[in-house]
């Protein structure tokens, strides 16, 4: 890849670390670009022009005013540069569709913002326009890589070009649960051909689906591990859209995420109250007491304490862990959750610290600073999720030492092997969880096994050098076959 004519490539997507995260979307786009940059691509990110973008861009000049657009009077195509990644980026200036308070996709109060389409067809349009339409005069990409659904309408803008175009499209699946649906009347206000809005393009169930653009008309299809790309072609796992992906099964792989491994090393994290390694591990014991502290509980090394950072959902596995732990309490375990989401989950998770308040602490919201000190003072991580594309949380607890405890499911299954980096378990239930986290408990007393398994687990690598090089493969071939 490195030479006089590095491959070009164009990453479209709502949200990255550190600027605006809600979940694993912006960890992958805040460090994959990098990455393969690293590894000798010529990699630029096309991102919406929300406050924290604005905010943490440098150096920016209009590349082009695309005038009025989407409902907006004014929308301009910046390009700019990203300190925090160190890479160019576009950014898409619309004060209208972005520039407002609450996330990227939901207003304070949680409500999804009503003209979702526009915004996010918007930038799926000037990410079709950046790739064909010469916006920029001296980079134009060869591969655009779209994540997720709001930049899936990216792949059916690119469709009508496609005779003239020499752009190849991957479009990645990150959680195929949420689609992008909208009224299928709306579908006008995109611009689109009529020919779109039919049930063998974007038409779903009488919606609009931005998720099902990206499935029918990328020219590569990957999600986010192995094993998740074979279960989300069954009826169990393939939320309606199993048909579409079993027909495109030949365009399907599972790319199992990385992590940064420079923001997730305790041997340096500044956010830790003490820096340890595999060779030499005393300060996850300090920092295990710390966080008992922090959380206002005993400070008892002889207890195992458990942590759990999610989004508190079903999905999640959120009420097995409601329903498990008053038999993991009974045994004197400690737990400590941070996350947000289900109101009556977060309710019912309040109303057992409520119950433990020696034992349970929950922290409603996220602060990535303390997500840090979870992982570097707990014993172990809890991932019991009933369906899960990748799961970072698990690859986390593994570099901090804290073992996981996670439902053999999606990337869940690929990560973790039972007895040997952690504890697993196959069914949905209450009983299964509590009898996997017993048997990680009774591990977790012979302290020679325990450290064992510690080092295998902190030992791995779970760096993006794996999966860059595996994108920069499918790149290659998709280039290719254009030319072919």
């Amino acid at each position: 890849m490195r030479g006089s004519n590095p491959l070009r490539v164009l990453h479209v997507g709502a949200e990255v670390f550190p600027l605006v995260k809600t979940g694993g979307l912006a960890d992958v786009l805040g460090a994959l670009p990098t990455a393969l940059s690293e590894q000798g691509a010529q990699v630029r990110l096309l991102l919406p022009g929300l406050p924290a973008i604005l905010e943490g861009m440098a150096g920016a000049h209009v590349m082009a005013d695309l005038s009025p657009a989407f409902g907006a009077a004014r929308i301009r195509l910046l390009r700019a540069q990203l300190p925090v990644l160190r890479l160019p980026v576009y950014v898409l200036e619309a004060p209208f569709l972005y520039q407002r308070p609450g996330g990227p996709y939901q207003a304070d109060d949680g409500t999804e913002w009503p003209d979702n389409l526009q915004r996010f067809g918007a930038l799926c349009w000037a990410a079709a326009q950046l790739a064909c339409g010469g916006l920029d005069p001296e980079w134009a990409p060869q591969v655009v890589h779209a994540h997720d659904w709001h930049a899936a309408l990216t792949c059916a803008y690119l469709e009508p070009m496609r005779a003239a175009r020499q752009v190849a499209s991957v479009f990645t699946v990150h959680n195929l649960a949420y689609q992008g649906l909208f009224a299928l009347g709306d579908g006008a206000l995109l611009g689109l051909p009529a020919r779109m809005m039919q049930p063998s393009a974007l038409e779903f169930h009488g919606q609009l689906s931005f998720m099902k653009a990206g499935l029918k008309f990328a020219d590569a299809l990957t999600t986010v591990s192995p094993t998740y790309a074979r279960e989300i072609t069954t009826a169990e796992h393939g939320a309606g859209l199993d048909g579409v992906l079993r027909r495109r099964a030949p365009e399907l792989s599972g790319i199992l995420n990385g992590i940064d491994i420079d923001v997730w090393n305790p041997a340096t994290d500044k956010a830790i109250c003490a820096t340890y390694s595999a060779e030499h591990w005393q300060g996850k014991v300090i920092c295990k007491a710390a966080l008992q502290r922090e959380c206002a509980l005993p400070v008892e090394p002889t207890v195992p304490l458990l942590c759990l950072v999610s989004r508190l959902s079903q999905q999640k596995g959120i009420d097995l862990v409601v329903a498990a732990m008053p038999r993991l309490l009974a045994k004197g375990v400690q737990l400590v959750v941070q996350g947000s989401g289900d109101t009556a989950l977060v309710a019912a998770l309040r109303d057992l610290a409520a119950q433990h308040p020696q034992q349970v602490t929950v922290f409603v919201g996220y602060d990535e600073a303390r997500a840090h000190r979870m992982f570097a003072g707990a014993d172990m991580v809890l991932v019991p999720s009933r369906f899960e594309p990748c799961g970072l949380t698990q690859l986390y607890g593994l570099r901090y030492g804290a073992m996981p405890v996670v439902r053999k499911v999606g990337g869940l299954a690929d990560t973790v092997i039972d007895g040997r980096t952690g504890f697993s378990f196959e069914e949905a239930s209450p009983a299964a969880l509590a009898h996997a986290l017993e048997r990680a408990m009774a591990a977790w007393h012979d302290t020679a096994a325990w450290h064992a398994l510690m080092v295998r687990g902190m030992e791995q690598d779970f760096s993006w050098s794996a999966p860059a090089k595996a994108y920069l493969s499918l790149y290659q071939r998709l280039v290719l076959g254009l030319h072919a």
